[in-house]
């Protein structure tokens, strides 16, 4: 039910079906997928239809114009892939390394304090910096492929990544796939300014720095290609997503083997068994 809870969750929160299934296929069951694909697809397939009743037949992004792409384009896509590979993997790392430090927050006004602390930094980010710092980017993704203000200040992609990593390790963060999806944008946008790529070039590379960094974060590179493809139906670019993602996923790997949600699930049942220990020993000694 989790696994199909996450795969339906996925499916309608950006309109891609089969990103919902391929998710979990290659990031949550691997092995086991064939002992429940029938409640998998059942459950994403009632939650797309929910989301088409409500929502209508609609694309998370749209259509970016991806016309008269130059060939040369894949010089551009190599440094995409090694930036977001790179960034998602360590904006990952960065995260579980944060958990690991709060866990010695064990006082409930010391959580507080940690959560006020990181509330702040984040309205400080958005003041005094740039207020793209709020929210899950999806601003960042619409501005950059639909208006002519295609090219990013270089600082904006930090700011993608703290904000994420700052807000998830509260506890209270709504999700990892929309603000990867933003970052990568956001990479791809200040790298399309150094090549001066024209405008479907630049909407291309910024679509490739989506799949990068949500490839190197979750180590789907399937999952990512599809539900780029999915929230623009941009099939055409299909070889240089897959490219993106193949290299991100090679970077990343250098990075850590595992996906981020590999090393979130080992860091739960860790948690969960340190509880019951402590359980165990509080009965113990009540006898």
């Amino acid at each position: 039910m989790i696994v199909t809870g996450a795969a339906a969750g996925l499916a309608s929160a950006f309109n891609t079906p089969l990103g919902g299934i391929v998710f979990a296929i290659e990031e949550l069951t691997k092995i086991h997928f064939s002992f429940f694909k029938s409640a998998l697809l059942t459950g994403v397939i009632i939650a797309g239809l929910t989301a088409l009743h409500f929502l209508g037949p609609y694309l998370y992004l749209g259509y970016p114009l991806l016309n008269d792409i130059p060939g040369w384009v894949v010089l551009a896509i190599l440094p995409v892939a090694i930036l977001t590979g790179v960034g998602g993997s360590g904006m990952g790392r960065i995260i579980l390394y944060i958990f690991k430090k709060k866990s010695a927050l064990k006082k409930k006004y010391q959580q507080y304090i940690y959560v006020i602390i990181c509330g702040l930094i984040i309205a400080a980010l958005a003041i005094f910096i740039d207020h793209r710092t709020f929210g899950s980017g999806k601003e960042i993704m619409v501005t950059t492929l639909f208006t002519d203000n295609k090219h990013l200040q270089w600082y904006i992609p930090f700011l993608r990544i703290i904000g994420p990593i700052v807000s998830f390790s509260t506890g209270a963060a709504g999700g990892i796939f929309a603000p990867s999806l933003s970052a990568g944008a956001s990479i791809g946008a200040v790298v399309a300014g150094w090549f001066h790529l024209s405008g479907p070039a630049t909407n291309l590379i910024i679509l490739c720095g989506m799949t990068g960094f949500l490839t190197g974060i979750t180590k789907s590179p399937f999952t990512s290609s599809i539900l780029v493809l999915e929230m623009t139906n941009s099939h055409n670019i299909i070889f240089y997503i897959m490219l993106t993602a193949l290299l991100a996923n090679l970077v990343a790997n250098l990075i850590s083997r595992h996906s981020f949600y590999d090393h979130l699930k080992d860091q739960y049942i860790k948690e969960i068994h340190q509880q019951e220990e402590q359980e165990n020993k509080l009965q113990a000694e009540m006898k």
